[in-house]
């Protein structure tokens, strides 16, 4: 069990819990969000088994081309934040933070486009914290910035079929995350047409091998993105890129860089706008320094058990 401090808070977090574990393929990782429960993080557990004990997938590609991840920081930050992301041409940045505004959102996305220049790509991520109305009204105001896509700008399927609606004539493409990764059916989604693109990240999706089927059903096009995992996890989301056959979008797999300090012996950071595919070793020393604390420890290994019986012995529901 680690625990890792952030350069920037990111998700309302500043320190970052992560369970590394050993399979006979080598290191794999269960992080789901504290905040989540047991259910949802079964899902997570299934796919650390899934990367730690059977072989992934031939990979398509040694290299997987990623975007840098800006969390909702002030204007006079973006420099400092970019500047870890070296010779990456695609920033996805971080819009509708709770306590903020539109006002905010536009001087973080001004300063992110004088920062890339005129060739640089942009793409906005709300996490569903617009209505359709507002959501309407930022992309009018935003769209001055050249956007790439919106991603998850409304919380629900409905919303995100009416704003796509509303902006299509704008050719603004619509990404689906949470709609996804938090469904009971990831596929509604695409099945409502309700995006263009499907983000699609392997832990909260149950391993490699489910989002794949998910991948191929869906027929979409896929950005394919971390869960703010440690270079293990990130690991797990090269692997699952390097399958897809057309990936024609920069991944959200460069998150490593949000971390002050990352537990692989040689991190997957971004090198010229792209990260390997390869597992990585993990730094005995990071273990102890970083470990996170006994009652902590304890905690997660009470979540591990309590999600594998629901992997091997799942709830019986009434009249099945």
């Amino acid at each position: 069990m680690v625990a890792l401090p952030l350069v920037t808070r990111f998700r309302g977090i500043e320190l970052r819990e992560a369970m590394l574990l050993r399979g006979p393929q080598g290191w794999t990782e269960f992080s789901p969000f504290t905040e989540y429960g047991d259910e949802e993080s079964a899902a997570w557990l299934a796919a650390a088994i899934d990367f730690g004990w059977n072989a992934a997938p031939p990979a398509l590609r040694d290299r997987i081309p990623v975007n840098a991840t800006l969390p909702a920081v002030s204007p006079e930050s973006v420099e400092r934040v970019l500047a870890r992301y070296a010779g990456t041409r695609t920033v996805k940045v971080k819009v509708a933070e709770p306590g903020q505004g539109l006002a905010d959102d536009v001087a973080r996305v001004r300063a992110v486009r004088a920062f890339l220049g005129p060739e640089g790509r942009i793409r906005l991520d709300a996490n569903g914290g617009w209505n359709v109305d507002e959501a309407e009204h930022a992309a009018h105001t935003l769209a001055a910035f050249d956007l790439e896509y919106l991603e998850q700008p409304c919380a629900t399927i409905e919303e995100l079929v009416e704003l796509r609606g509303r902006l299509r004539d704008w050719l603004l493409p619509i990404a689906a995350d949470e709609s996804v990764r938090k469904a009971e059916d990831p596929l509604a989604v695409a099945r409502a047409g309700a995006a263009d693109i499907l983000v699609i990240k392997a832990q909260p999706l149950g391993g490699i091998h489910r989002a794949l089927g998910i991948v191929a059903e869906a027929g979409l096009p896929v950005v394919v993105s971390s869960a703010l995992e440690t270079s293990v996890g990130i690991s797990m989301g090269a692997a699952l890129a390097a399958a897809i056959p057309d990936l024609n979008y920069d991944c959200g797999l460069a998150t490593v860089g949000l971390f002050d300090e990352d537990v692989a012996v040689e991190p997957l950071v971004a090198v010229a706008g792209s990260i390997e595919v390869r597992r990585v070793e993990v730094d005995e020393r990071v273990l102890v320094e970083r470990a996170a604390s006994h009652d902590r420890g304890n905690w997660w290994r009470a979540r591990l058990t309590r999600c594998y019986h629901l992997l091997v012995e799942p709830p019986v529901t009434p009249g099945s």
